[in-house]
C-alpha cells in the first residue's frame, strides 16, 4: 500500500472530505443551538371566539421548547391541538426570531347527547358550551349523517318557520325529529323527505288548527299520518290516543 502513491493520496482526501464535513456539522450544530437565535415571539392568529389569552399562554410557556431552529414543528402543533375548541392548527417559522400559528375554531352546530358537540362539518369534539343548541342522538359514528339530516329536514321546515331542536337516528335506522314548538315527527326509516314535505304541505290546514296541544305527528303512514295528543286517553290501554289525519 506504501509503494502506491495514488491510493495514498485518495485516502487522504478521503480523510480530509471526512474531517471537513464532521467540522461543518460541529459547526452547525453549535450554531444552531447557541443563544444567539432565540425565539422571541409566538404569534396566533385565527378567528377566536373560545381559545382564550391564557390558553395561549400556557401552551408557549409549558409546550414550546428550543429556539428558531430546534423548535419541533409538529410538537408544537400537537401542543395547540390539546386545546378543546381548536379544530385545526398550522405552524410556521417566520425569520429570525417568530413563530407563527395560525387556529381555527370548532364552530358548534349541535350537542351530541349529553356527552360532546358537534361542528358545522358533522364532527365531534369535546367542550363545554352554555350556547342554546340542538341535539343529536344516534349510534357511534353517525354524526355526519345526521348533520346532513338537520339540514335537509330545516330547509323543508322553514316555510312553516319551523326548526329541529332533536334528532334522532335510531338503532334501527328510523328517524324521528323534535321540534322548536314541541312537536315531535316519526318520519320512519324511508322516504323521510317526501314524508315531512307533504307534512309541511297540509300542517296549517290540519296540525295547525287542532285546538289541544299535539306531540306527536307518525308520518310512516302511506296515505296520510297521525296525530298524538295527551288528552285522548285508550280505554284498553290508558294510553295516548290517534287522530288519523288525511294528508
Amino acid at each position: 500500500m506504501w509503494d502506491k502513491p495514488q491510493l495514498l493520496l485518495f485516502v487522504a482526501d478521503l480523510l480530509y472530505a471526512l474531517a471537513a464535513i464532521l467540522l461543518l456539522y460541529a459547526v452547525l450544530f453549535l450554531v444552531v443551538h447557541l443563544p444567539i437565535f432565540p425565539l422571541r415571539e409566538v404569534k396566533v392568529t385565527g378567528k377566536l371566539g373560545h381559545v382564550t389569552r391564557e390558553q395561549v399562554q400556557y401552551v408557549v410557556k409549558k409546550e414550546l421548547k428550543g429556539n428558531f431552529f430546534t423548535m419541533d414543528l409538529n410538537q408544537a402543533r400537537v401542543a395547540f391541538e390539546k386545546l378543546p375548541w381548536v379544530r385545526s392548527v398550522n405552524v410556521h417559522r417566520r425569520w429570525p426570531d417568530r413563530l407563527e400559528v395560525v387556529l381555527e375554531e370548532h364552530e358548534a352546530l349541535a350537542r351530541w347527547g349529553t356527552m360532546a358537540l358537534v361542528n358545522t362539518k358533522g364532527e365531534l369534539f369535546r367542550a363545554a358550551s352554555n350556547a342554546d343548541l340542538p341535539v343529536f342522538v344516534g349510534p357511534d359514528g353517525s354524526q355526519a349523517e345526521i348533520t346532513e339530516r338537520y339540514r335537509v329536514f330545516g330547509q323543508y321546515l322553514a316555510p312553516l318557520h319551523l326548526k329541529p331542536v332533536r334528532v334522532v337516528l335510531s338503532a334501527r335506522r328510523a328517524w324521528e325529529v323534535q321540534l322548536n314548538n314541541g312537536l315531535t315527527l316519526a318520519l320512519g326509516r324511508e322516504q323521510m323527505e317526501m314524508r315531512l314535505a307533504k307534512f309541511v304541505g297540509v300542517y296549517e290546514r290540519t296540525v295547525a288548527r287542532i285546538q289541544t296541544p299535539v306531540h306527536v305527528v307518525d308520518l310512516r303512514y302511506p296515505n296520510g299520518f297521525a296525530v298524538r295528543v295527551p288528552e285522548f286517553k285508550s280505554r284498553e290501554k290508558g294510553g295516548p290516543g290517534e287522530v288519523k289525519k288525511a294528508a
